[in-house]
């Protein structure tokens, strides 16, 4: 999910192994519309690429009696972006800028981006023992998690300093995203849950399914026009659910990227992982 090819232990988030769900294969056409992400790879320039997601596609499916809608890109645009960043969690910060989560341990930090330029314009180092994760922006606060613990940290936006540490009630840390009153959380399960973001206990948790499967490895969240945006771990997808019942909305199909990439000559290219909404401008950025 980002330019490091670091791995996490057998089980884990950044593991080898290829998990047992697989949402499905491509379409062949769709229709296009602007969609960003944010690619991370191992080259000495990492760069932002604009893609466009298609709001009237050419191809659904039935799922539990409604229409999954399916949706693809189109290449707009890229930007620079440090390699070495293993990004986990992305914020729109407003003023071009974006915020950012990033993992392994000894090297995770807390960022602000210049997004034309790359330039880390804010950083906050975490301490070592911890592997930065999913990252939101709520009101003067950004809310973060960390990966194996049930810790998370929440910083002061304009100086990214730390203002708080907090423990949750999901099984682990892997996404967070809100709708301005209150956060869903990741846990690398098919779980979605909603968090009171003042008591940060668990207020509700919905098991997220597509065609009677579970849609297990719910990685990175944003909360996008009122659907739930999810990365899916070691798949090429976006998840679109509805955070009112969980039910499957759509799927954002991706795999070309990652082969037009290769053929271009990006060669550490890993899994995608983040993704940041600006409103006012009606962008999506994200990375491989």
């Amino acid at each position: 999910m980002a330019s490091k090819s670091s791995k996490k232990k057998p089980n884990s988030k950044r593991s080898n192994s290829k998990p047992a769900y697989s949402p499905m294969a491509s379409p062949k056409h769709f229709h296009l519309k602007r969609f960003f992400i944010l690619i991370s790879i191992m080259l000495p320039v990492c760069v932002i690429v604009v893609l466009g997601v298609s709001s009237n596609t050419s191809y659904k499916i039935s799922s539990d009696h409604h229409s999954v809608k399916i949706y693809g890109f189109e290449l707009v645009n890229e930007f620079p972006h440090d390699p070495r960043a293993f990004t986990q969690g992305l914020v729109y910060a407003g003023n071009e800028s974006l915020y950012e989560s990033t993992g392994l341990y000894k090297q995770s930090t807390v960022r602000r981006v210049a997004i034309q330029t790359g330039k880390v314009e804010v950083l906050h180092k975490m301490p070592d023992s911890f592997f930065g994760e999913g990252l939101t922006l709520l009101g003067e606060r950004l809310f973060q998690v960390t990966w194996l613990t049930k810790i998370g940290f929440i910083y002061d936006t304009k100086n990214l300093q730390k203002l708080d540490r907090f423990t949750h009630q999901m099984e682990d840390g892997w996404g967070l995203a809100t709708d301005g009153k209150i956060l869903y959380g990741s846990d690398g399960t098919s779980t979605l849950y909603q968090i009171d973001p003042q008591t940060l206990k668990a207020t509700r948790k919905q098991v997220i399914q597509f065609n009677g499967r579970e849609v297990r490895y719910l990685n990175e969240l944003e909360y996008i026009n009122g659907e739930i945006w999810a990365n899916v771990w070691q798949t090429d997808c976006i998840a679109r659910i509805s955070p009112k019942d969980g039910r499957m909305l759509g799927w954002i199909l991706l795999p070309t990227l990652r082969q037009g990439l290769i053929a271009a000559g990006y060669n550490g290219i890993d899994v995608l992982n983040g993704i940041a909404w600006d409103s006012n401008k009606n962008r999506i950025f994200g990375k491989f």
